[in-house]
């Protein structure tokens, strides 16, 4: 226990004097302790520790520096650097101790004294600085490759490296491109190589290229960075001012580069302008780059011309004949496509040809063009292409003891390379040229010998000919097949050809099976015609016979050409005369018919066709002709561009059916016809000539054993047009709604089809115009079918009208032309005579009626608009202006309140006139009451006169003697009005029998004049308050005088209003027989008839 208590004392009196010396050290001089310790390895061998001290007295001082790791024994060395180098030892921590010396003392004891404790991660590696070997320029390409050793001998292990390149350019120096490259350290010095392209060539102005290095290290744990810079390496440019050019020169590059060119020019010169072809200054920019250089930058470059593209460098502006001038091309293209459709075949065994195209053009031309070679990789043959760009195509020979070839086709050009590659085996890529000097052997007219060559070594090749056998109208082909030959000369036979016709022999060939690769081309026709042999075919003949005449023409078709077999030299024609020997006539090949004489005898004739070779099979045909009753006629179909006829079937033909046609006019110069089996009916005839729009007339006859027999007439067209012409047409009679016309047919030749009718337009319209309008809307067409007819009544028309008519025939190919007429149709005499009754008739009939009717009506009439008496409503003068509200103004005739003007009423006793079923209508009263009114025992009635319109019935009253009577004094009035003379003193006035003012009443009278009265008031009705004119006074100034009265005075009733000054309106009184007239009108008068009895 004691021995430890021991080891901890000393322990801690170690530590103190380490203490104390520090702090003694301290308290000496700390401005010399090494401060800042910094370690770096550069190859993990060794360490270099440096550091620093405050002090700035850097004289007569020295270090002792010492290091210790783990149990190892302590290093010291001195040094008058503040630096010092000692073995790497990885995986440990250094204790190390840095003592500052006093160089000058021959006792150096420590100033000051440091002590660090350094461990791996604390070391800083640093690579090497590397070295750059070599630094090679291209001016031309502007390509730099840059050379240098990575050093890996420096280090014991294998580590990862990568470099800096760093490319600067111009004074002061820029940097262009900083790049990093990778490379591996393997233990030995390895030279590592880098290329680069610049993109300002070179020669525009100085380039400047360094390198660093940094080591990826995964063992060593400390810190890594990158090692020093390289001594910087130059490339010289030319802009120094003693040369003058435009770079770089005639460079040649890809389509879409970026380019920078550069002007540089002598010292002296100034004011350059730098262009790129027609490129504005905004996309092509132009820079200063040095004193005596400028640069221009181009985008996206496109191609070239064959002659480049031009870029200039100008100076002294404006320009003089000696302004320097200086420029180059550059060249824009592509490189090489990849070889299309190489293709490589052999024409006869002895070498290949290979083909190809080039692709997408490369946009170079001249020298820059794509170089081609052909590579054989078995044999290791190559050739080179030296053609032109139209046709790329090399040969290589065939070697004898090689079948498999794999040949390779290479592009090259400034820009790149390409290749295509194929193998073939040269027994399938066989090819052969076309044959050559063909030649033709006639056997017989029908067969010859076919010869030819084929350049080539076939020999043990099997090979197959197409021989093609064209006639001008047809092609034939056939195939052989042939064993190669040595001479190459071969030979077939061809038969099936027809006598003296004109062939023309073409031939090829190819391999056999399995080797078939390809047809050669066709060889150049050979023409030959073949030999001559006698008329193949039959002469069709037909006979027109006159038997008015007595002669038959014979007619025939020439054969037809593939029938000839040779040239025709003319025709013979025979026949038999009974008794006598054959006769036979020969005509010159230019004819086609013969006049024969028969006299009274039918013959059988006989026509054959003669050439070299000899003559053609007989034609037969009789001459007799078979009577027949009646023929009809049919129509024949159009059938494209034929008509078709047909006919019945005939047992008794034995010898087929001739139909025979003429192309004009009978009697016919140009028979046609065409012969037919018996088993056909219903042909169609064809004709070249034939036309549309005309009609063919087709006779059908029927061979039989003793003669032909005319069995029917076919009319028809190949197709129908509308009619060429308008039917003539005219106007035959014009009734007053009718028209009668007459047309006549169209004629056969100008109806250019089979007529189906005539379409008649009529319609109204003016004279003068071509088409009414009617005839757009509302026309009538009739439509006439039947041809026979040639009259139509248009009926249902109006009078006096005018009528166009258009008048027009129509086929089954349209409607022909119009013709056109204006008619104007008569007038109507009944109808006018009509139209002039019926308003007569009118006006007759309403004026009996209104005569009648007013003869019964007359006395209406006669109240109504001329009265004898005119009744007051309707008086114009009576008529009182009305106000604003439609009320009368005129205070006249209202019945208001108003008082009387000291009216005296005296009773008498004598007998009065007693008036009942009086009825009085106020419409407006107001009756004012008055104390002591009565009637009985008073002998004054004060009365309210109001004057109002009253209507009163009166019958006749029954005198009562016993009533008393009463006198009305006027005491107003008659002051104001004096009486006359005649005027009686006493007056006696009725009872008055109603309320209100009744002042028109009859006074007393004698006997007479009551009876008269009497009648009166039972035929009065309505308002009658004027009763007996003669008792009242009629002294009223400006009172009216009857003019139908001999009173002079006449009035009746009240002479005077109490407020008006004017007498009202007397009633008319007649001498002979007095009568009551109503004055008044109402709407019931209008129904009823008072006679005057």
């Amino acid at each position: 226990m004691w021995i430890n208590q021991i080891q901890c004392c000393l322990l801690a009196v170690a530590h103190l004097y380490i203490l104390i010396h520090l702090v003694y050290s301290q308290e000496s001089d700390s401005s010399y302790k090494a401060q800042n310790l910094t370690c770096i390895t550069h190859k993990v061998v060794e360490v270099i520790c440096s550091w620093t001290i405050d002090s700035t007295d850097n004289l007569g001082f020295s270090y002792e520096f010492c290091y210790t790791i783990g149990n190892w024994p302590k290093n010291c060395s001195v040094t008058e650097e503040r630096s010092q180098e000692f073995p790497l030892i990885l995986f440990g921590s250094f204790h190390i101790e840095i003592s500052t010396l006093n160089s000058s003392e021959e006792v150096k004891a420590p100033i000051a004294t440091n002590t660090f404790v350094l461990n791996e991660k604390d070391i800083k590696l640093v690579p090497p600085t590397p070295r750059i070997h070599r630094l090679t320029p291209d001016f031309i390409s502007d390509i730099l490759e840059l050379e240098w050793y990575d050093g890996g001998s420096n280090f014991l292990y294998q580590m990862d490296a990568s470099w800096e390149i760093q490319i600067l350019y111009k004074d002061p120096m820029e940097e262009v491109t900083l790049i990093t490259y990778s490379s591996t350290l393997t233990g030995n010095d390895t030279l590592l190589y880098w290329k680069w392209t610049s993109n300002l060539p070179f020669n525009c102005t100085t380039h400047y290229v360094r390198i660093r290095c940094f080591l990826h290290d995964n063992i060593f744990a400390g810190i890594k960075d990158w090692s020093e810079w390289s001594q910087t390496e130059h490339i010289p440019g030319k802009d120094t001012g003693s040369f003058g050019a435009v770079y770089p020169i005639e460079r040649i590059v890809p389509v879409g580069s970026n380019m920078t060119f550069c002007c540089v020019w002598k010292k002296g010169e100034s004011k350059f302008l730098l262009k790129y072809q027609s490129c504005p200054p905004q996309q092509c920019p132009v820079a200063s780059l040095s004193n005596w250089s400028k640069l221009i930058h181009v985008q996206n470059v496109s191609a070239s011309p064959s002659s480049g593209t031009n870029i200039w460098c100008q100076g002294e502006i404006p320009p003089n004949p000696d302004t320097p001038l200086y420029g180059t091309v550059l060249f824009a293209g592509y490189p090489p496509d990849v070889p299309q459709n190489v293709s490589c075949e052999t024409q006869d065994l002895k070498e290949i040809i290979c083909k190809w195209e080039q692709g997408r053009p490369t946009k170079l031309y001249g020298q820059r063009k794509t170089s081609y070679t052909l590579i054989e990789r078995i044999s290791g043959r190559y050739v080179k292409y030296t053609g032109d760009n139209n046709h790329y195509q090399c040969n290589l020979l065939v070697l004898s003891n090689q079948t498999m070839y794999n040949i390779t086709v290479h592009a090259a050009n400034h820009l790149g390379q390409s290749e295509a590659s194929l193998s073939i085996n040269v027994k399938y890529r066989i090819h052969p040229q076309p044959p050559t000097d063909l030649t033709v052997t006639d056997n017989s007219p029908t067969n010859v010998s076919l010869s030819w060559y084929l350049p080539g070594s076939f020999m043990k090749t099997k090979l197959q000919f197409q021989v093609k056998v064209s006639n001008g109208t047809s092609t034939e082909e056939k195939k052989v097949h042939l064993d190669g030959t040595e001479n190459s000369l071969y030979t077939i036979l061809v038969d099936n050809l027809h006598p003296y016709t004109s062939y023309t022999f073409q031939v090829r060939c190819s391999a056999a099976e399995p080797f078939f690769w390809k047809w050669s081309n066709w060889s150049k026709g050979i023409p030959h015609r073949t030999q001559e042999a006698p008329p193949a075919g039959k002469l069709d003949v037909w006979r027109e016979k006159s038997a008015n005449e007595g002669t038959v023409i014979i007619f025939w078709k020439p054969l037809p050409v593939p029938e000839r077999n040779g040239v025709i030299e003319g025709y013979e024609v025979s026949w038999i005369v009974p008794e006598e020997a054959m006769k036979k006539q020969s005509i010159s090949e230019l004819s086609n018919s013969i006049k024969i004489k028969l006299g009274k005898n039918d013959y059988i004739f006989t026509v054959v066709a003669k050439n070299k070779a000899g003559l053609s099979s007989p034609s037969l045909i009789n001459s007799a002709e078979i009577p027949v009753g009646p023929v009809p006629t049919e129509t024949g179909v159009a059938k494209e561009d034929g008509i078709q006829v047909a006919w019945p079937s005939d047992p008794s033909v034995t010898c087929g059916y001739t139909v025979r046609w003429c192309y004009g006019p009978e009697p016919c110069t140009a028979v046609n016809w065409e012969t037919f089996p018996s088993n056909v009916t219903n042909p169609v005839i064809r004709s070249a000539l034939f036309q549309p729009g005309v009609r063919y007339h087709f006779s059908v006859y029927g061979c039989k054993d003793n003669g032909y027999q005319l069995l029917k007439y076919i009319d028809g067209y190949t197709k129908e047009l509308e009619p060429a012409v308008a039917p003539v047409f005219n106007v035959e009679l014009t009734t007053s709604d009718s028209i009668l016309i007459k047309w006549e047919g169209i004629p056969a030749e100008k109806s250019r089809g089979f007529l189906k009718g005539y379409l008649l337009h009529f319609g109204k319209g003016e004279e003068g115009t071509t088409k009414p309008k009617t005839f757009e809307s509302g026309h009538r067409a009739i439509n006439i079918t039947n041809l026979e007819q040639k009259t139509l009544k248009i009926s249902s028309l109006q009078g006096k009208t005018g009528y166009h008519l258009n008048l027009s025939g129509y086929t089954a190919g349209g409607i022909g032309p119009a013709r056109s007429l204006y008619v104007v149709t008569k007038e109507n005499a009944v109808g006018l005579i009509i139209a002039i009754l019926i308003p007569v008739a009118i006006v007759i009939v309403l004026a009996v009626v209104t005569s009648i009717l007013c003869y019964r009506k007359r006395e209406w009439i006669k109240e109504t608009f001329y009265p004898d008496i005119p009744n007051p409503e309707n008086c114009k003068a009576l008529e009182f202006p009305k106000d604003p509200e439609g009320n009368p103004n005129s205070k006249t005739l209202e019945m208001n309140p108003c008082t009387p003007n000291n009216i005296e009423v005296v009773e008498t006793q004598t007998s009065c006139l007693k008036i009942e079923d009086a009825a009085i209508k106020l419409p407006v009263t107001e009756e004012l009451p008055e104390d002591g009114l009565d009637s009985e025992s008073e002998s004054h009635i004060v009365v309210s006169y109001c004057p109002s319109i009253i209507e009163e019935e009166i019958s006749n009253p029954p005198i009562d003697g016993s009533m008393g009577s009463s006198q009305v004094v006027y005491i107003d009035i008659q002051t104001m009005y004096p009486a006359p003379d005649k005027m009686k003193e006493d007056l006696e006035v009725d009872c008055v029998v109603a309320a209100g003012y009744k002042p028109q009443m009859q006074p007393p009278r004698n006997t007479e004049e009551t009876t008269s009265v009497d009648e009166d008031l039972d035929k009065a009705a309505g308002y009658r308050p004027q009763v007996n004119a003669p008792s009242w006074n009629t002294d009223c100034p400006d009172s009216p005088v009857s003019m139908e009265s001999n009173n002079e005075n006449a009035s009746f009733g009240s002479p005077c209003s109490i407020n008006s000054r004017q007498f009202l309106i007397p009633p008319k009184e007649e001498e002979d027989s007095p009568e009551v007239i109503n004055t008044g009108w109402s709407f019931a008068n209008f129904f009823h008839n008072k006679p005057n009895d």
